[in-house]
């Protein structure tokens, strides 16, 4: 059977150097034993997979509202595929897969419902209560809000799963500090490789997204040097196929052409930095997981085509406005009636404050729910 003296055996000839060993970790917040047979950084996934935030994440919009349709990612498929390209790259450099697979797993349990459009609102709303993060978020979500155990509050994560949740940052993430969690230094390796899946996932299942709504036109893409050298391989390739074909094999390409520069990339700078332990890596001014400055060139064209014509198209512009002014009303009932509010999310209001409280509810909500709850409250024969 698996042991733990087997599992420190088994990470410190697979892993290399550079790498987290889950038996270096700096510990949890409430001290527990050890598991007969899962490493500390396997437990962590377990525990953020089972609980409600992780399960909230499949009714939580990506860029198209829940209701627009079940093909488009939700928060939950995107996490998901974040942390499947996290992990193929954890592992062809030989880092801690587990480690970089429990960030990935909790890198948006802080997001609001509406995706970035409602973060934006409840950040305006919070300002002067300290403003909204979601990476903040994330860590209360797995430090407080959780209540799974009897003996300590929270999912009592790792230490670098929570650095992890807090030091995540992308194009449209920021990172947060909190004192504890050494806020001047560098984020883990497997944390930075899960800042880059969560952008090369999201770039490329917005493309396949802005494809299927019709935002996105591929007379658009065709235009773009890198989606074009890749149609031209894969028609020379297949030329009898059908159009939507071809997309996934260009996407499944562009994925694994930027997974592999930035393996690459990574190696290269490893080997300049003469990194033999993950602290070096933590003691850097910078971050080492980035792309070559040849992909970042082919990459810059696509990403702003999808700033032009998918985020900022005005089907899109419309969502997010539409789901701002929902994420304000309700807040603002909230605040003026808090005992409009359910019995077990008052009885928070004395050890909490009712301000934040009501951003923890509403934060924590799906689409779904916010759109039904607004009904409730909003439309006169709807019932409450």
């Amino acid at each position: 059977m698996l042991t733990q003296k087997l599992i420190k055996e088994l990470e410190d000839n697979s892993l290399a150097p550079y790498a987290i060993k889950s038996y270096n970790t700096r510990g949890r917040v409430h001290k527990e034993g050890e598991h007969p047979y899962r490493s500390n950084y396997q437990r962590d996934r377990d525990r953020i997979v089972h609980s409600a935030a992780f399960r909230r994440l499949e009714y939580k919009t990506q860029v198209f509202v829940n209701h627009e349709g079940d093909y488009y990612r939700t928060r939950l498929t995107h996490t998901l595929e974040v942390a499947q390209i996290a992990r193929t790259i954890a592992n062809a450099l030989r880092l801690n897969v587990d480690l970089t697979e429990a960030v990935a797993l909790a890198h948006d349990l802080g997001h609001t419902p509406f995706g970035h459009s409602g973060e934006e609102a409840l950040d305006e709303l919070m300002r002067r209560s300290g403003g909204f993060n979601h990476n903040l978020q994330g860590l209360r979500v797995v430090d407080c809000l959780e209540e799974r155990y009897p003996d300590f509050p929270g999912l009592n994560l790792t230490w670098e799963v929570r650095e992890g949740i807090v030091k995540h940052s992308s194009a449209f993430d920021k990172a947060g500090k909190i004192k504890g969690l050494a806020p001047t230094e560098a984020p883990t390796l497997e944390t930075q490789i899960v800042d880059i899946a969560d952008e090369i996932a999201y770039d490329n299942h917005d493309i396949d997204d802005g494809l299927t709504s019709g935002l996105l036109k591929i007379g658009d893409l065709e235009k773009i040097p890198l989606w074009d050298n890749l149609l031209k391989v894969v028609a020379g390739k297949f030329s009898h196929i059908k159009p939507e074909f071809k997309k996934y094999l260009i996407i499944r390409s562009l994925i694994n052409m930027q997974v592999t520069d930035l393996i690459q990339e990574i190696e290269k700078e490893l080997a300049r930095h003469k990194i033999k332990h993950y602290l070096e890596i933590k003691k850097l001014d910078k971050k080492i997981a980035t792309f070559s400055k040849h992909m970042l060139e082919l990459r810059k064209p696509l990403r702003e085509l999808l700033m032009d014509k998918l985020y900022h198209h005005y089907r899109v512009v419309r969502m997010s406005i539409k789901a701002k002014r929902f994420i304000q009303e309700l807040f603002k009932f909230y605040i003026d009636m808090p005992r409009a509010l359910p019995a077990e999310i008052q009885g928070k209001i004395p050890a909490e404050g009712k301000i934040r409280v009501v951003c923890d509810y509403i934060a924590g909500m799906t689409d779904r729910y916010a759109l039904d709850e607004y009904e409730k409250l909003f439309n006169p024969y709807e019932k409450v």
